[in-house]
């Protein structure tokens, strides 16, 4: 039988947040599906969304299904090296960017591996070029796999 303390959490709940794996607020992630072995991202549990800096996209047909097609700048602080990029499109979303104005963006899916972990998350594709990350992490990619200490950087080793 499990206690409750007096904030309302279990000891079940404390034991297994102290099993998560911790991030820092800068983490090294990849996207294998589209080819990105290594991007240096912002993880933001103050934002929902996730989102990765895309530019020159494109809808194409393939099969009968909507696919994007978008190039990004993988390195933070090099704008000459770029990657193309294909994916199913999932659909369009609002979104609120950090300046408090709502946008349109496309979303993706798409594999992440941080560490030896390598799970599916939304993405929206945004503009993020004048942003300090090519790529920021939502809280709902890392909801219930990870903890984040924001006093920390770069806690897992791409594997």
């Amino acid at each position: 039988m499990t206690r409750l303390t007096k904030t309302g959490n279990s000891e079940l709940s404390r034991q297994t947040a102290a099993l998560r794996t911790v991030l820092g607020w800068r983490e090294w992630v990849a996207l294998p599906a589209l080819g990105i072995d290594r991007i240096k991202v912002k993880v933001d549990t103050g934002a929902k969304n996730s989102a990765l800096h895309a530019y020159n996209s494109s809808l194409i047909h393939k099969n009968g299904e909507n696919w994007i097609r978008f190039d990004i700048h993988p390195d933070q602080n090099d704008s000459t090296t770029k990657k193309s990029c294909t994916v199913r499109l999932i659909g369009y979303r609002w979104v609120t960017n950090s300046g408090g104005t709502r946008e349109r963006r496309i979303v993706i899916e798409t594999p992440i591996r941080i560490g030896d972990r390598e799970w599916p998350i939304i993405i929206t594709l945004s503009n993020r070029d004048q942003m300090g990350f090519r790529m920021l992490v939502g809280r709902t990619a890392i909801r219930g796999k990870y903890m984040v200490d924001p006093a920390k950087s770069f806690c897992c080793k791409l594997i």
